[in-house]
């Protein structure tokens, strides 16, 4: 018998402040360990903590983002357990009156994903395992966390991803956290549970720790679908417990029971007074919130003519979607702009972060530039794309590289000529074609450009070879 899958996530985001929460200490990632925390952090005896503005107005900007009601009046609580990596036993969170609740996220497909609350807490520790021994960082301890916490409205991998990618790039917009799941800033906890019938209640759910990365999340997701329903299956009981994913074969293993809220002896902070916020800071945080991904992507559609392939290329990142841009005020062909930023320049940087961070050395007034004259037809698509690689080599303008020969534009009997030589030289090419082989017409064409040195237009070429064809 098939099972459904519900998932609910809880994803912590660090937040881009300065500081850390409760202190004054740096916030900052890849320092030497323990060499931002002090004795607030630390929770030595007689030190009191101080609630960072900062870390309240970006978690508000979150909840508003995610169509989330602000509560006006909420508090701070202490989650009490002891582990090694939480100096004072405790965490300092919110349990019952957190500070947003009752917000969604919609799938592209027009689902709602129900989000149940977002609170702000503060990080705990890093433990590092190494030769046997277990060492602490707490640089981490304090860092400002916002925690969103989904009902269990995920019905499929699927649905999960596309939620984590979505959550990922509206809180990128918003500035609020940088989110690299690699480095830590964005993780998720994930509850699986599965049953026979929507009509049925919720089967017992299993949480997933710490998933840093969405193909370890799917993966996790997965097996541990496919485990409760062979469980149940066989008449087995499913243990609500937490869980931590094997990378090495995809696989979950017990950590601990599961606790329950009871477990954590909840008591309100009494070291920080309640948090009050007014209908006027809330309504100056909300006019702040910049022009979000679906937004964006919908305008390119309906401004620029680009298809929903590309408009999600480009917004991937805030800093592509800004260069693409300032580059489409100087330019009127939003599409062939989107053809070379999302060909020639991404093909030039190789990893993911490389494009997050699009710190590329040619700027928008030089591609256009560039691209000016491939529109004017005074050089060939293939010369541009290889002249912007040399810029992108060096960061000078295509100036640097380009010639009056280069502008030299090849006249139609020369062509027409080139056209002749390259279908006697490719008899097999021309033989597939004749059989039904579009393709084939990319070797031919190819053998054009080369022999007259990238300044044929493509186009024109493809015509004149059909037209000779017959």
């Amino acid at each position: 018998m098939s099972y459904l899958l519900q998932v609910g996530l809880e994803t912590h985001l660090e937040l881009k402040t300065k500081s850390k929460i409760f202190c004054s200490c740096e916030n900052s990632f890849s320092s030497l360990p323990n060499t931002h925390c002090c004795p607030v952090c630390l929770g030595h005896p007689g030190t009191l903590p101080t609630l960072n503005r900062e870390a309240v107005r970006l978690a508000v900007m979150a909840g508003l983002a995610l169509n989330c009601k602000i509560q006006k009046n909420s508090k701070m609580d202490r989650k009490n357990y002891f582990y090694p990596d939480l100096p004072k036993a405790y965490q300092i969170s919110q349990f019952d009156v957190p500070l947003c609740r009752d917000g969604f996220l919609t799938l592209s497909s027009g689902k709602i994903i129900r989000i149940e609350r977002i609170h702000i807490e503060e990080d705990a520790g890093k433990l590092i395992h190494k030769d046997g021994k277990v060492y602490i960082d707490y640089n981490r301890v304090g860092v400002p966390l916002i925690e969103i916490v989904t009902h269990p409205d995920i019905e499929s991998v699927d649905e999960a991803r596309e939620y984590v990618q979505k959550l990922q790039r509206r809180m990128r917009y918003l500035g609020i956290s940088d989110c690299k799941m690699q480095e830590g800033s964005m993780r998720c906890d994930v509850n699986v549970s599965v049953r026979k019938e929507p009509s049925e209640p919720l089967g017992t759910r299993t949480e997933i720790k710490n998933m840093n990365s969405v193909s370890y999340m799917t993966r996790a997701i997965e097996y541990e679908y496919k485990r409760q329903s062979e469980l149940l299956e066989k008449g087995g009981r499913v243990k609500r417990e937490t869980l931590r994913f094997i990378e090495r074969d995809g696989s979950t293993q017990p950590m601990r029971s599961k606790e329950n809220a009871d477990d954590y002896r909840f008591l309100p902070e009494p070291d920080l007074l309640s948090l009050t916020l007014t209908d006027d800071e809330i309504e100056s945080i909300k006019a702040k919130i910049p022009e979000l991904p679906d937004e964006k992507i919908k305008r390119y559609k309906e401004c620029f003519g680009l298809s929903p392939e590309d408009s999600e290329n480009l917004i991937k990142y805030p800093a592509v979607a800004n260069y693409f841009e300032k580059a489409a005020e100087l330019f009127g062909r939003p599409k062939m702009l989107s053809n070379f930023i999302c060909g020639q320049i991404f093909a030039f940087l190789k990893t993911e972060e490389e494009k997050e961070n699009f710190s590329v050395t040619v700027t928008p007034e030089n591609l256009c530039e560039l691209l000016n004259l491939l529109e004017q037809k005074k050089i060939s698509n293939a010369l541009a794309k290889e002249t912007l690689g040399k810029m992108l080599q060096s960061g000078k303008s295509c100036g640097a590289f380009l010639s009056e020969k280069d502008f030299s534009v090849l006249d139609e009997n020369t062509l027409k000529l080139f056209c002749r030589e390259a279908l006697e030289e490719n008899q097999k090419a021309l033989a597939d074609y004749k059989d039904g082989k579009e393709k084939a017409l990319k070797a031919i064409l190819g053998a054009v450009m080369k022999k007259s040195k990238g300044k044929a237009q493509a186009e024109k070429a493809l015509k004149i070879i059909k037209e000779i064809i017959g």
